[in-house]
Order: C-alpha cells, then sequence, then structure tokens
C-alpha cells in the first residue's frame, strides 16, 4: 500500500449528534485497524448503528460512510434469522424447511475455501442458517462480508460466542488481511477482546467517544478508564428469595431437597435433518450440582440446553427424565418450564416481540416470550425491583429490542431469576457484556450456588468463567471418537 494511500480517508463522522452518543471526531484511514471499547450501555450500539447506515438516528454533524463498508453485529445476526423465519415453508411440506444453506449466503463460496477450512465451517455449509449455532453463524457472518468484497469492516464483539481455537484463528486470519490492507474496526466490551495489533485506539463511555488516536498513546488512558467501570448487575442473593417469598409463586419453586436428580439423560442423542449433533451422552444433574458446560461451537451444547428445556422436539425421542418425570409421559411443557430459568442465544433470538424492558422481566413469572396477561400490582414491583438491580430502571419503558445487546442479555437474566427457579439454564449468559458487569454476575451465581438457592447449568467458552463453585464438568469433544463426552468432577482447566 502506497503511503498516498494509508492518508486516504474512508470514513469520517464530525461533529456528531446521535441518540445516545456523540462523536467530536473521529477518522478512519485506509489500512488502519481500530479497537474501540465501550462497556455496556455506553453507546457501543448506537456507534454500530450509525456504522450500519442507521442515520435516522443522527440529528447533526458530518458522518461519511464507504459504500464498500461490511458489519457484522448481533442486530445484523438477528434480521438474517427473522428473515429466514418469515420464509420458512415447514407448515407446507412433509419435513421441516431447512431454510436457506449457509452456502447460499456467500458470494463465491469456492474461493473462499482456505478460510472456511480454517473457521472450521465445511461441515456446515450445506445446513440451514437458523441450525447454525452462534458461534458458527457469526463466523458466517464475517466471511458473507469479506466475500462481497468490503474495503472496511466492521466487527461488532467478534469473539463472543466462539471457542478459543476459534478466537486464535480467527484473530490470525484478520491480521492476515489486515496486512493485505482490509481496514478493520472492532467494537468491544472487554480490553482482553481487543486485538494486540491494532493500530489505533479509542472509548466510548457515558455516550460520548472520550478519547481516540494511535494506540501506543490511547492504550494507557484506555485501560485507566475501562477498570473503573462500574456493573450494571448489583443483584444479590436477597434479591433471590424475595422473588420466592413475595411472587406468589406457592410451592413449586422452592429449592430442590438434597440430592434430588433434577436432570437424568441417557444415551442421548440430536441432530438437525440427516446432520448428527451428538449421540451417547450420560448426564446427571442433581439439585447442588452445579455443571458447566465446555466444547468447540457446533458441537451440541446450546441443543443439550433445548432438549432439557422442551425446546427441541427430539426431547420425547430420547430417554430424559426432567425433576423426577420421564419426558412424554403426560407432563406440558409449562410444567417443565415454571421450575426452569432460561438465558440462552436461541431465547435471545426468539424475543421478536414487541415489549417493554419490564414486561420482559415479568414474563419470566409466566414463561412467556411477551407478556400477554395484566401483572398483578405485586408481579409489577417485583419487575421493577429486578431492574433496579439490574441497573436499567430508567429503561423500563423502552422496547427491549431498542436496547443494547449486553442490556437486552441482562433484562433476560432478570427474566430467568424473577421466579427464583429449581434449574438455571445459562447459555453463554455474559454475551455482550463488559468485564464488570461479567464478574458480578459470577460472583452473584457463587452467591446463590453457597446458598444453595438453586442448581445451575452454565455454558462458557471463556476460561475466566470456570467458578470453584461448579461441582461436574462436561467437555463435549466431537473429534475425539474414543472420549466424545468427559464428565468430570470440575477440577477445571478447560
Amino acid at each position: 500500500m502506497s503511503q498516498d494511500q494509508k492518508q486516504t480517508v474512508l470514513l469520517r463522522l464530525r461533529g456528531l449528534e446521535a441518540t445516545g452518543l456523540q462523536i467530536d471526531r473521529l477518522s478512519v484511514r485506509m489500512g488502519e485497524a481500530w479497537g474501540i471499547l465501550g462497556d455496556t450501555g455506553s453507546g457501543l450500539d448506537v456507534l454500530a448503528a450509525v456504522l450500519a447506515g442507521n442515520l435516522s438516528l443522527v440529528r447533526s454533524g458530518e458522518c461519511l460512510l464507504p459504500p464498500d463498508l461490511g458489519l457484522v453485529s448481533f442486530d445484523r445476526q438477528q434480521e438474517l434469522f427473522e428473515q429466514e423465519l418469515r420464509q420458512d415453508d415447514t407448515d407446507f411440506l412433509d419435513r421441516p424447511d431447512p431454510g436457506t444453506p449457509a452456502r447460499n449466503l456467500l458470494h463465491n463460496a469456492d474461493a473462499y475455501g482456505e478460510l472456511i477450512r480454517l473457521f472450521n465451517l465445511e461441515h456446515v455449509l450445506d445446513r440451514g442458517y437458523r441450525y447454525l449455532s452462534s458461534g458458527e453463524s457469526r463466523k458466517i457472518g464475517i466471511l458473507k462480508e469479506l466475500s462481497r468484497g468490503v474495503r472496511v469492516l466492521v466487527l461488532e464483539h467478534p469473539f463472543d460466542g466462539l471457542d478459543q481455537a476459534s478466537c486464535q484463528e480467527l484473530d490470525q486470519q484478520l491480521a492476515r488481511l489486515h496486512a493485505q490492507g482490509l481496514t478493520l474496526l472492532f467494537l468491544c466490551s472487554d480490553t482482553l477482546d481487543l486485538p494486540s495489533w491494532c493500530t489505533h485506539l479509542a472509548l466510548v463511555r457515558g455516550g460520548a467517544l472520550r478519547h481516540s488516536g494511535p494506540a501506543e498513546e490511547i492504550h494507557p488512558l484506555l485501560t485507566n478508564a475501562h477498570g473503573r467501570t462500574q456493573a450494571l448487575f448489583q443483584a444479590k442473593v436477597e434479591d433471590m428469595r424475595q422473588a420466592h417469598e413475595q411472587g406468589g409463586q406457592g410451592e413449586h419453586n422452592a429449592p430442590a431437597g438434597e440430592g434430588e436428580t433434577l436432570v437424568e439423560l441417557r444415551n442421548g442423542f440430536a441432530r438437525y435433518g440427516e446432520v448428527e449433533v451428538f449421540k451417547g451422552l450420560n448426564l446427571i444433574i442433581r439439585a447442588g450440582e452445579h455443571t458447566l458446560v465446555t466444547g468447540p461451537n457446533g458441537c451440541g451444547k446450546s441443543t443439550l440446553v433445548q432438549l432439557i428445556s422442551g425446546d427441541h422436539p427430539l426431547c420425547y425421542t430420547n430417554d430424559l427424565a426432567i425433576f423426577g418425570k420421564h419426558r412424554g409421559s403426560g407432563e406440558t411443557i409449562w410444567e417443565v418450564k415454571r421450575h426452569l430459568g432460561i438465558v440462552s442465544n436461541d431465547l435471545h433470538r426468539n424475543h421478536r416481540v414487541s415489549g417493554s424492558a419490564l414486561a420482559i422481566i415479568i414474563s419470566g413469572l409466566f414463561d412467556s416470550i411477551g407478556l400477554y396477561s395484566k401483572a398483578t400490582t405485586a408481579q409489577r414491583l417485583q419487575g421493577e425491583h429486578w431492574l433496579d438491580r439490574l441497573g436499567l430502571s430508567n429503561k423500563a419503558t423502552r422496547p427491549f429490542r431498542r436496547l443494547s445487546y449486553g442490556e437486552q442479555r441482562l433484562v433476560l437474566l432478570g427474566r430467568a431469576l424473577i421466579k427464583k427457579p429449581r434449574l438455571l439454564l445459562l447459555d453463554e449468559p455474559t454475551q455482550g457484556l463488559d468485564s464488570a458487569n461479567r464478574k458480578a454476575l459470577l460472583d452473584f451465581l457463587e452467591q446463590v450456588a453457597t446458598e444453595q438457592l438453586c442448581t445451575i447449568l452454565y455454558i462458557s467458552h471463556r476460561q475466566d468463567e470456570c467458578r470453584s463453585f461448579f461441582r461436574q464438568h462436561l467437555h463435549f469433544s466431537p473429534n475425539d471418537r474414543a472420549r466424545p463426552f468427559r464428565l468430570t468432577p470440575a477440577k477445571l482447566s478447560v
């Protein structure tokens, strides 16, 4: 790249005022790699929306965006998922409609064979998009933008939902593409997620771009400022006790008895169409046996949660018992779900209904996606209390989809916790959260485990989320035919 090309400004925001964000000046030149850090609710999501071309948020200022800009974000993934749902023809077929194959989302997939192999996506190219794991859909989204020849690529939380090997591979391949001239912007909530080779850094805080410039100048400022971030999540175990005492939920959500078997799966299996996800899985979770689940993208971790919650049709053909009742023995899905609190990517993307943050939290008392019954005064007070503990009281009436992704995740946590479930199913619950909120949530779960208020099943890709309260560790190793699963006491090294 010539010196003149390096001076070419590809993206410029100046004197910009948007809903929830102010930027005095941000100029990105050809070949630069920007790491832009912002905590949960800082306005980082607004920046992503502006870069996506949503200029309806902009009230004044200059906004120069290149026509060949690509964006990979949670919102873009959600848009594609909902588009696939609208085109679902399952009702007119004698089989589930797989939807658009991942291959068809790429422009000339054959030309990107090396990246497809390095991203370990060969086996999912012919799978329908909505049957991809969150990590697989993220990687497909990145390849989709690269395959259309973008010069500028914006990645929002690019490493969330990816296993460790995929994170390393993605970092290496993006570094190689940057060396070849690709201009990159990383929007992250944790300093650990910023690639070490970023040439420039910036900090978004309190709805404004605070610092920006060459990495060597900004890194000390950024590290010090981000280290003072206060967590929104302020829940304590007392809040769980109050949820039980004040919610009028009755005895069905009393803590499980010591040693009671909550989940028992024998020779478990899962597949989508003809594609096998896993088979031969034996798992028992007893009360107090807090279980950590790890493994690479696409190995079936989220599918396991769907089997337990009853959201996967194969829950009825598996040898599966929940709370001592064999699935398919006459119980309804609602009889199971009233004992469960769930946070998952599947539940998150299915929250397509219009509803306020407060309504979504209260809906946890009804196990519904959206609130369709009028809440009692007591239930409304419970919801308001949890919003306060989530640091979101000022956003009670804001539509769920207008919150940042991290704030949406916090609301779903409140929805799961409001009724004090006997079994808490958490599938990568910290996606979109900054380090302060991630730590606060894990500290809270440690208190919940110590007080034996409920039993936790927790799926994670992050080593810094492996806490001492886990009693057993289920690791998926689909490439190891001899030991495709390992269920061991949780002496954790993941």
